[in-house]
This record gives structure tokens, sequence and C-alpha cells, in this order.
């Protein structure tokens, strides 16, 4: 599923863009989930990482959709950004947030259809698998998974350690256990979650996981070794 948020203080306009991307999905098998925001400022406050596309209206009062675009960009890199507009030489100012495309008003439907495509040719070409988190003191992140090295637990602080940086949130590793691919990732104890692509090692109980040593528990130690052992005999990868 695609889940698309349309950002359009005019109702008419949001209403027409939903039924265009529900006439498309019609018409190409893609099913869609799709959210409507009267305002940006109210898009931005429930902003999770919980949407692939983003259709966002450039002439809007209280936050114009440049300036809210510059602050989603702040907080995910990877999103889908459409802009709609009235004015085609407002469209130029996507470049300054990596939109990957603009409609003009009134949008007609073939218009729309091509762009959406576009959009969903991209996202299909990423294949990439993301984790949307809550970071501890503010804000949202999206993890790249198979960027993920391990998640370490400290009471009921998460990190996340990564090839992207550290990253902090609250929660119980079970959950995190629950949310990533279980033939990928593994406990070696009950502190730390390992994605099996970064062990370079075991030896006794300590395990190497990308020059970081981390301890093995005796009652873990079996159940890991099997899954690393089926993680590199199946040849997988995130």
């Amino acid at each position: 599923m695609i889940r698309a948020a349309i950002v359009e203080d005019d109702g008419e306009a949001a209403d027409l863009l939903e039924g265009y991307i529900k006439r498309y999905g019609e018409e190409s098998g893609v099913v869609f989930s799709v959210d409507k925001f009267g305002n940006a400022i109210t898009f931005l406050e429930s902003y999770d990482g919980n949407f692939d596309i983003v259709f966002m209206d450039i002439e809007m009062e209280d936050l114009d959709g440049v300036s809210a675009a510059k602050l989603l960009r702040k907080r995910d890199k990877s999103i889908t950004l459409i802009f709609v507009t009235n004015m085609a030489q407002f469209a130029i100012k996507g470049y300054e947030v990596e939109a990957l495309d603009f409609i003009v008003k009134p949008v007609k439907y073939y218009d729309f259809a091509f762009r959406l495509k576009k959009a969903v040719s991209r996202l299909n070409a990423k294949e990439e698998l993301y984790l949307p988190i809550s970071i501890a003191g503010g804000g949202v992140a999206k993890l790249i998974v198979s960027h993920i090295k391990y998640v370490e637990i400290m009471k009921h602080r998460i990190v996340y350690h990564t090839e992207d940086g550290d990253f902090e949130t609250y929660g119980t590793l079970k959950d995190v256990e629950s949310k990533l691919p279980p033939q990928h990732f593994s406990r070696c104890n009950s502190c730390y979650l390992v994605n099996l692509k970064f062990v370079v090692s075991v030896r006794d109980y300590t395990c190497d996981v990308a020059g970081e040593k981390l301890k093995v528990s005796q009652p873990r130690k079996k159940e890991f070794m099997k899954a690393l052992g089926d993680y590199i005999g199946g040849g997988l990868d995130v």
C-alpha cells in the first residue's frame, strides 16, 4: 500500500486530487490510502514518517507549501514530494526542497496520472525498508532498516546504532523486534538485537558487530547461532 497525503486548503481541490488518486489506483491496480489536511501546520504536527507521497499546495495561509516542505525535509529526506500550484513560476522553488514534480492548477487527470505514475515508479525502484521512530527529546526519524547495526535497550531507553549515527527513543526491545524482519535480526542477549548482516565473528560469548564487541548470553547463544547460520546459509540480505 502507498500512503498519500494531500495538503490543500481548498476543499474542492483536495477532493479532486483524492478522486484522481483513487481513479489511478483502480486503473493501475495500485492500492492507496489517502489522508487530507486543510493546512500545512496540521500536517506537520501529525507527521511521524507515516506517508510515502505528499501532494503539497504552494499557496496556503499561515504556512505556505515551500516553507512547509523545508520543515518536512529536515525530518524526512526520503519522502516523495509533489507541488500543486496556480502559477508555474512557483514550481522552481521545488528544487530547493528536492520535489519530484509539480502540477499546475486546474489539475487535469491525465497530467496528474502521468506524474503519479512517475512517483510510484520511484517508490518501487527504491524498495528500501524504513522504520519511523519518535526521537527522545522531540521529532521523528525514518531509519533505513539495512543501516541498523544493532539495537540496544537501557532501562526504558532504546538506542538504534546505525551507519547513519545513533538514534534514541523509548520503548521495549520486544516491540522493536516485532517491527523488524525476523530473518535478519536476532537477540544475542536480553539487551541487544543484532542485524546479522553486520556480524563479523562470534568467539565464545563475544559477538563482533561491525567492530563493536557485544556479549552473547548463555541462554540465547544456541538460538542466536542458529539464526546466524540460517542467515549465512540462505544468502539473505536486508
